[in-house]
């Protein structure tokens, strides 16, 4: 049921698993996966994370990319498509909607965040960590924040990079991107994990990571992770059905999800190796939070040989997991500006890209000038932190529950299997998860997020 006018497709299948492996693989998996895991308890965080990209992820991850290459449009459509497809009611498509406007908000505050690792890379380049101090390092990182023009500067220059390419197209700018940029993340991960192996931290990490301490769970690093494995796998925020309307009907929807998992298990815990190896070689702390990339990592860079290099290549394998991830958050805006005031795709990648650039300033005063101004408006917090808190807590959870009750309930099943092509085991697995386990975890997650 694919609209013919949608008719920019992924060149190949490896080009769309490039491009959505992409899209999970980003500051969630280098920045926020890290600290969380140190936080949460490590192994035992570790373990409930994996179990919930299983349980959540995948079933959600299949449903999304399913309802996108069937309907063949923007996300909020192609959900509706699906909906009067099945004699369903055609607001389902607010799941959709939802989505979308929530990829646009982050993207106002991840441009940021990108602009921060841009910052990092020219001076890890420029003038690198050799000298650096723990007092040193949370100075610099203090001092990023509290100058708003340097902030606007690596903000803006990390939005056109991000414009440029979603504005050349599917297959010609995202696709050719990625494939470009994933090949190279991998293998500078790959090259931080081997030097891991080499340092005295490395078994620490290993044991941190791999080997569970039960008694470490508790309640908020259980629901941590259980949030983890969908912000990761960038469900809920209408990219997978962006993505899933350029894939071509031969790709195998279950075979693509599965690898995109991996891909994304992989390098979150590859990440999570390389960063406590050099952590523990150097007697830091793993629980330091949001902080371990910006202020801990630059500590450990001075005190260990080859920290130059290390520091250039760690910093680019941050921009491009942030790039990458960045892209596919514009994308799905960019779709429906197309889709309902039929403006090309340049024209619509400059306008959504320009007004969340826009937006993006008030989350850059957040952290100086505007720091105190916390209306009632925004529930008592900075303009960064109230984009954060109403996507992750509020926005992606709603979207996906949405999802899955529809695909589980409301979505014929001639319809869903048709686009599944999935084995008659695998499909009524792939239904019982998407009826009860995931909108039951995801609407777990919401509650929590919610009110406690």
């Amino acid at each position: 049921m694919s609209d013919s006018s949608n008719s920019n497709l992924w060149s190949s299948k490896l080009g769309f698993i490039l491009a959505a492996s992409g899209s999970a693989v980003g500051l969630g998996n280098m920045w926020k996966f890290p600290y969380e895991a140190g936080q949460g308890g490590g192994g035992a965080f570790v373990l409930v994370y994996v179990i919930c990209v299983a349980l959540i992820g995948l079933p959600l991850l299949v449903s999304e990319i399913g309802l996108g290459r069937r309907g063949g449009k923007s996300p909020s459509l192609s959900i509706k498509a699906c909906a009067e497809e099945s004699g369903a009611n055609p607001y389902w498509g607010l799941a959709g909607a939802i989505g979308v406007l929530a990829s646009f908000l982050v993207l106002a505050f991840y441009n940021v965040i990108g602009g921060w690792s841009l910052s990092y890379l020219y001076f890890a380049i420029t003038e690198g960590f050799g000298d650096i101090t723990a007092a040193s390092s949370e100075a610099h990182f203090n001092n990023l924040l509290a100058d708003p023009m340097t902030m606007l500067f690596w903000h803006s220059i990390f939005s056109l990079m991000v414009i440029v390419v979603v504005a050349k197209g599917v297959s010609k700018g995202i696709e050719k991107t990625v494939t470009i940029l994933m090949p190279a993340l991998f293998i500078i991960l790959v090259g931080l994990i081997v030097y891991a192996t080499t340092t005295t931290g490395f078994g620490d990490a290993f044991d941190f990571l791999f080997v569970p301490d039960l008694s470490k769970l508790s309640t908020d690093s259980v629901l941590n992770a259980l949030g983890q494995a969908f912000f990761s796998l960038s469900l809920g925020l209408a990219i997978m059905l962006a993505y899933g309307s350029h894939l071509p009907k031969d790709v195998s929807i279950g075979n693509a999800a599965i690898k995109v998992a991996i891909v994304d298990t992989f390098v979150a815990l590859g990440a999570g190796i390389a960063i406590f190896s050099i952590v523990f070689s150097n007697n830091l702390e793993a629980a330091e939070g949001p902080g371990l990339i910006f202020v801990t990592l630059p500590i450990a860079f001075s005190n260990i040989y080859g920290g130059y290099a290390l520091a250039i290549l760690f910093f680019f394998l941050l921009l491009f997991a942030a790039w990458s991830s960045a892209i596919s958050v514009l994308e799905p805006s960019v779709e429906r500006v197309i889709d309902t005031q039929k403006l090309n795709r340049k024209s619509s990648a400059w306008l959504v890209g320009l007004t969340a650039w826009a937006i993006g300033i008030l989350c850059i005063y957040s952290f100086n000038d505007l720091a105190n101004f916390k209306p009632w408006w925004l529930l008592n917090l900075t303009f960064f932190d109230f984009f954060d808190h109403i996507t992750t807590n509020i926005m992606l959870p709603l979207g996906g529950l949405g999802i899955a009750i529809f695909c589980g309930w409301f979505m014929k099943t001639e319809y869903s299997k048709d686009e599944l092509q999935f084995s008659e085991g695998a499909y009524k697995l792939w239904k019982f998860a998407i009826r009860y386990i995931t909108p039951s975890l995801v609407l777990v997650v919401f509650v929590y997020n919610l009110f406690f």
